[in-house]
């Protein structure tokens, strides 16, 4: 077994002792060194958005000071949500790498195809989203766009 992915399991045990949420455990490697660690945090925290890549790029970018992560490897006890997915990308992290699979996490009650397919097939039987377009807030956006001193990310 890799050490990384080893390091992402002792995690996810420490995680399920302490009762922080699921057994999901994630490390975050640049240049084969550890930069961060991070365990399901749900049940403690009461955020739904505390998954153990979540936690991790969080602890990452404040150690690396940059919200970008290039030249980053993930290290995953499961594969990665779609929510995950996304930060992950928006990370821009170079590597993951994962044990069990969606198949195995939704065996134990973790299933995310509901979202997988609201987002692919765009399902009407999801959450009601409602576009309320706004001057206001389309003169925000051009506001920040014009901005001399905005990061782009």
């Amino acid at each position: 077994m890799d050490k990384f992915i080893k390091r992402a399991l002792q995690e996810a045990k420490k995680g399920i002792e302490a009762g922080d949420g699921g057994p999901f455990g994630a490390v975050i490697v640049k240049d084969e060194k550890v930069i961060a660690v991070g365990h399901n945090e749900v049940v403690k925290t009461n955020d739904p958005t505390a998954h153990a890549e979540i936690v991790a790029i969080r602890r990452a970018s404040q150690k690396l000071q940059s919200f970008h992560l290039t030249g980053c490897w993930l290290y995953v006890t499961a594969e990665p949500c779609p929510m995950c997915f996304a930060a992950i990308h928006w990370a821009h992290i170079e590597k993951v790498f994962y044990c069990n699979t969606k198949v195995e996490a939704a065996a134990i009650g973790f299933d995310d195809n509901l979202i997988t397919e609201i987002m692919i097939e765009k399902r009407e039987d999801s959450i009601p989203f409602y576009h309320q377009p706004s001057k206001a807030c389309q003169e925000l956006f051009k506001r920040w766009y014009k901005d001399p001193h905005k990061v782009l990310y």
